[in-house]
């Protein structure tokens, strides 16, 4: 299955046996202190700088996220939409748990986005799948509802079937929804990476639809996190993981590595590209 999104001048193709795509995580002030108060005072120069730097990284689609406690995301979304799509022709996810901030940022935006997110939470469901039929956007899918994110398998895949399903019954393409299984991190549960991993093989095997995960949560509380994150990685791509939404330039090596041994990378091109920009990368370096 291939989900297609773009921006105004770039199109994304994701799908299963395609090289994997990378979706910046980085424009999310969320535990980065100095995006969030920058954001507080309404300047988007690192939001432009964040933009710049993940696509140079390998960035494949961007990730747009504002939400710092007190701020108007309804105003300040469409802002900082607006200056990433000025700087980088990547295709953006519009991130945010207010379906009015989503719309006011799809006023700006040109091309085909992906709306980050919904959930199997029934108002949540009805926002944002309005939204996406409307605008003939992508959107994201979490396994998760009113009750939280469940700890076991079947509970995941009910929860993916019933948004896919909804969508579909709505007239949306059953392509444009892309599932999200969840990771938590294995330092409280070392089981859970096993559920997520499973989740995203019944998902892929019974669903059949592109699926992205915030990775790097599996790691969380740990040291050395790089090093699982990779390794996780590579499990979840060869499960069904096909868009994850990650930290591009620290994960970029370990993603073209397991692409080339999964078989989608002919005669290791990207593989060799990516290798060859970090050597740049270092030589440039003061």
């Amino acid at each position: 299955m291939r989900t297609i999104v773009s921006g105004a001048t770039r199109q994304v193709t994701i799908g299963d046996g395609l090289p994997t795509v990378l979706i910046g995580e980085r424009i999310n002030p969320t535990g980065k202190k100095k995006l969030a108060a920058a954001l507080q005072t309404g300047d988007l120069e690192r939001v432009r700088q964040e933009a710049l730097a993940q696509v140079q990284a390998g960035a494949d689609i961007l990730d747009v996220n504002v939400g710092v406690p007190g701020l108007d995301e309804v105003e300040l979304l469409p802002r900082a939409v607006k200056v990433v799509i000025e700087a980088v022709d990547v295709p953006v996810c519009l991130d945010s748990d207010n379906p009015r901030a989503l719309e006011a940022a799809l006023k700006v935006y040109r091309g085909k986005p992906i709306l980050n997110s919904v959930n199997g939470a029934e108002a949540r469901l009805t926002d944002v799948l309005t939204l996406v039929k409307r605008h003939g956007t992508a959107v994201i899918g979490l396994c998760m509802d009113e009750k939280g994110i469940p700890h076991d398998i079947d509970t995941r895949v009910a929860i993916a079937r019933r948004i896919v399903d909804r969508a579909v019954a709505m007239g949306i393409p059953r392509e444009d929804v892309i599932i999200d299984t969840l990771a938590l991190t294995v330092a409280s549960d070392t089981h859970s990476a096993l559920v997520t991993l499973e989740t995203i093989r019944r998902v892929r095997d019974e669903l059949g639809v592109n699926q992205t995960l915030g990775a790097s949560n599996v790691s969380f509380g740990l040291p050395d996190r790089d090093v699982l994150n990779g390794a996780f990685l590579a499990l979840a791509m060869a499960h069904g993981l096909t868009c994850p939404t990650v930290d591009v330039a620290k994960v970029r090596a370990f993603v073209t590595a397991a692409d080339l041994v999964l078989g989608r990378d002919d005669y290791a091109m990207r593989y060799i590209k990516a290798f060859r920009q970090r050597q740049q990368a270092q030589q440039e370096r003061p």
